[in-house]
């Protein structure tokens, strides 16, 4: 029963990747940091498409993640909020998710669009692409998925990171692998794993933790500086 379930899975994933191969390759991209994302519309079609949860398993990542009732994260890149329903439902009546994107136009349209579990959860952040504009020392994690490549100077972008995040706080990392994928932007644009790790390292934080659960994206996990 278990090896039919997982074909079946199977055969779900590599039609969403022919469908997504068909489409134009800002179009493959599930992420809204630094592209021509404003037609939030257009672009739902492609990122909250519900044959892209066999291969994206948002609620495989957030149970993995530990998020709990009571937590505030922030969603880094929300763009139409594939990864939204799962977040508020984790964290709560009492938890916080803030969702941030530097298009109005996906934050005008998640307000339109969440669901009730959203209603009295979710912030939504106009951020600038330097500078999130997250609350100071407030956030247990921070999600970030297919947008960290976007970022232009990590760099100097890790500290605002850094500085939003508790003592305890954490980063995850979803991103596109290297090598040949049925989908997301072409080789040339993506950031390779070791380049990330490296870069969170150089900056001072901790690489905590990785999951191979993703067949086309790493997952990585860091803990802030101490």
């Amino acid at each position: 029963m278990t090896l039919l379930i997982q074909a079946k899975r199977n055969l779900r994933v590599a039609a969403a990747a022919m469908l997504i191969l068909s489409l134009p390759v800002l179009a493959q991209e599930a992420g809204g940091h630094g592209g021509h994302f404003g037609d939030a519309e257009r672009w739902a079609k492609v990122f909250n498409d519900p044959e892209r949860r066999d291969w994206q398993m948002p609620i495989e990542v957030v149970e993995l993640l530990g998020i709990s009732p009571g937590q505030r994260v922030a969603d880094l890149g929300v763009g139409t909020g594939f990864f939204l329903s799962t977040l508020c439902a984790s964290v709560g009546r009492k938890g916080q998710v803030y969702a941030v994107d530097i298009e109005q136009g996906m934050l005008d349209y998640i307000r339109e669009n969440a669901v009730r579990a959203c209603d009295e959860v979710m912030v939504p952040i106009l951020a600038d692409p330097a500078d999130p504009g997250l609350p100071r020392g407030e956030l247990d994690l921070i999600l970030v998925v297919n947008t960290w490549h976007h970022v232009a100077d990590r760099g100097n972008y890790l500290p605002h990171l850094a500085r939003a995040l508790r003592s305890d706080g954490r980063v995850a990392v979803i991103d596109w692998r290297s090598g040949e994928l049925p989908m997301g932007p072409p080789p040339e644009e993506r950031l390779p794993r070791e380049q990330a790790i490296a870069e969170f390292e150089k900056a001072g934080w901790r690489f905590d933790s990785e999951s191979a659960m993703l067949p086309f994206q790493y997952f990585l996990v860091f803990e802030r500086p101490r």
